[in-house]
């Protein structure tokens, strides 16, 4: 959904059709979303614009980079572990 609301502003309308999802489920998923501040939305008449908030995006990015990073030494230290056992 955030990729096809990237270059322009869209409806649920829209991401369910390009989707394939049912709009109810768009609408939650889009609720879920400006909650947590990554989507801003603007109505016009009855339809209602969504578009992302890339720089809240940034920090969600930043966030998980901490664990990227967690999980790559983990994977590493195991890889070496097994390497070990092997020999």
């Amino acid at each position: 959904m955030l990729d096809l609301m990237l270059t322009e502003e869209r409806t649920v309308g829209f991401l369910a059709d390009q989707l394939g999802i049912a709009q109810p489920s768009v609408s939650q998923h889009m609720q879920v979303l400006r909650l947590a501040g990554l989507v801003d939305a603007r109505s016009e008449g009855r339809r209602t614009f969504y578009n992302v908030r890339a720089a809240e995006l940034r920090t969600v990015a930043d966030w998980i980079a901490k664990y990227e990073a967690f999980w790559r030494e983990r994977l590493d230290a195991l890889e070496d572990h097994l390497s070990r056992m092997k020999n």
